[in-house]
């Protein structure tokens, strides 16, 4: 049995996420971010430490891993009913093609502060930047609420 006020928290909790506050979706997307971050630095790191690759090839690369796998985790979680749990080519597309502006974001971020501080902590804050630009743009461009279609 759970106590009154954690029921009534979990119920509002509860409401709150079928109704898809922009908060808890920030939340869910920055939850699948974490994952997306590990597969992100692992594919730079690899590439640009093991195999000698520039930093642009690396991080590229390790964004195109990434984008992938949060295409469908952002499809089946954090946009679900929007997407309704469905991956489509065409919004795969979209997906990648709204993401090249967090990318570019990084990686302009990434390369400028490599002169200024170490390459480990300039790729950590490029995280962040295009975390806010990815955001934004799967929110109110890739995954917004559509009007249904007049038949």
């Amino acid at each position: 049995m759970i106590p009154g006020p954690l029921r009534n928290i979990i119920d509002r909790l509860n409401v709150a996420w079928h109704e898809r506050a922009i908060a808890l979706k920030a939340l869910s997307f920055a939850m699948v971010g974490v994952v997306n971050t590990l597969i992100d630095f692992s594919v730079f790191w690899s590439a640009n430490n093991l195999l000698h690759w520039p930093l642009v090839p690396s991080n590229v690369l390790a964004w195109l891993v990434a984008v992938s796998f949060s295409y469908g985790m952002n499809t089946f979680i954090t946009f679900g009913p929007e997407s309704g749990r469905v991956l489509r080519w065409r919004d795969y597309a979209t997906f990648i093609a709204s993401g090249v502006a967090g990318m570019v974001a990084s990686t302009a971020t990434l390369v400028a502060l490599s002169y200024v501080m170490p390459v480990l902590l300039a790729k950590l804050v490029s995280i962040l930047v295009s975390f806010v630009v990815n955001f934004s743009l799967s929110h109110f461009v890739v995954f917004r609420t559509r009007k249904p279609r007049a038949e």
